[in-house]
């Protein structure tokens, strides 16, 4: 598909059905795109399931300032937020449908979130990478 060329910055190339393999600590990871500002405001809110090894990414055309809450989401969530050269930059479990604030340290292209402790059951932390993002070259 040539996801990462077809990425190029362009919003909206993408709907909410849109996904990807994400690659981390040797876990795979099915993760649907929001890239649109509708779609990141939507989220994972109002699902009632997520399939195991599934989740969000979170996509933003250049680093900006993110945080995220759980605003009509009942599933409780892991959210990782993502650097430019695909690390881990920081983690927060969020429960459901709170209005806590959890916000990146530094302005961020991408937040990931997942099922709550997906990221601890995997072995994955703060400095951890992830392969298969939009826009990044996989380091050999």
């Amino acid at each position: 598909m040539g996801l990462a060329l077809a990425w190029m910055g362009l919003p909206g190339w993408a709907t909410s059905t849109s996904t990807l393999e994400l690659h981390v600590q040797g876990a795979r990871l099915q993760a649907e795109l929001a890239i649109t500002p509708g779609e990141r405001e939507r989220g994972l809110m109002h699902r009632q399931t997520l399939p195991p090894d599934h989740g969000m990414l979170f996509v933003f055309a250049s680093p900006t300032p993110v945080c995220m809450w759980m605003k009509n989401t009942v599933l409780p969530l892991s959210v990782a937020f993502i650097g430019t050269d695909g690390r881990i930059l920081a983690l927060a479990d969020m429960q459901p449908l709170s209005l806590t604030p959890h916000c990146a340290p530094v302005p961020v292209p991408y937040a990931l979130e997942v099922p709550l402790g997906w990221f601890a059951r995997h072995g994955v932390g703060v400095g951890s990478r992830i392969d298969g993002l939009p826009g990044l070259q996989r380091r050999r």
